[in-house]
């Protein structure tokens, strides 16, 4: 299948590369720069948008980039519609944090309530994407981690090697590996889903929780990261606690979604 990944370059979409030339796709992935090998494009761009798609002529489409409005936003939308023109698959990856934070888990009915504008730019995004093609799949995820690259995995060695920062206490995720959102991503590729999709690891910690297991993971001291609440913090309005309800997802993948105690 030929399928072009934007955003190869990123943590998630290196990991997507791999797993679906390992499946036989034929892949071309963009990136901010030629570094990689990837195509440099700015997704901002429509008219280099749609040069790459109309030249790739792409079967799937998966959009894993994230970043400010006009990236998250309109990019997405840019890339939806010319998706849609040569009649490609389009798998979105959206984010639990266009939740505002609740003690109940949402589902995929729920509604975005975003608190932040990059909550608010990624339900931009999904209003785009459904409305320019209602048959694409739009994954809303978690904290993506995995192989000790992972975002967070980052920032979590950095506090203990003495970076300023803060792990806190009332912030209550449901991270997912890397490899197992990436396999999910393609076997929903392939698959006739269309809509909104929750899929995260099927257990909530908070980023206090997070982090230590990852400290451990790595051999490192979970003591000594520093601790605090997110609404001392004075980081503006934050999604707190949000759990994304993945009993949809677990009826409809093959792929297995790991709890993070599991490991890393």
């Amino acid at each position: 299948m030929s399928t072009l990944l934007v955003g190869a370059s990123g943590f998630l979409g290196s990991v997507l590369a791999r797993q679906a030339t390992a499946a036989g796709h034929a892949v071309v992935g963009t990136a901010t720069t030629a570094s990689g090998g990837w195509v440099p494009v700015d997704i901002t761009d429509r008219k280099a948008v749609r040069a790459l798609i109309s030249a790739v002529r792409p079967k799937l489409v998966i959009n894993s980039t994230w970043g400010g409005w006009a990236v998250s936003a309109d990019g997405a939308a840019t890339v939806a519609a010319e998706a849609a023109a040569v009649g490609a698959r389009l798998v979105h990856v959206s984010t639990d944090a266009l939740h505002a934070g609740r003690p109940a888990p949402y589902t995929e009915d729920d509604p975005p309530t975003p608190v932040s504008l990059y909550g608010a730019a990624k339900a931009a995004a999904e209003t785009a994407v459904t409305a320019i093609d209602p048959s694409a799949v739009i994954v809303r995820t978690s904290l993506i981690y995995g192989n000790g690259a992972g975002r967070f995995e980052r920032f979590v060695r950095g506090l203990l090697d003495g970076q300023p920062g803060t792990l806190f206490t009332d912030e209550i995720r449901c991270p997912i590996h890397v490899d197992d959102l990436a396999g999910a991503l393609l076997e929903l590729a392939d698959s006739r889903f269309a809509g909104v999709l929750d899929v995260a690891g099927p257990e909530a910690v908070s980023r206090v929780e997070f982090g230590r297991l990852i400290a451990r993971a790595h051999g490192l001291d979970p003591a000594a990261l520093p601790v605090g609440l997110s609404t001392d913090a004075g980081l503006g309005p934050r999604p707190l606690d949000v759990k994304l309800d993945t009993s949809l997802a677990r009826s409809v993948l093959r792929t297995r979604l790991r709890p993070v105690s599991e490991g890393f």
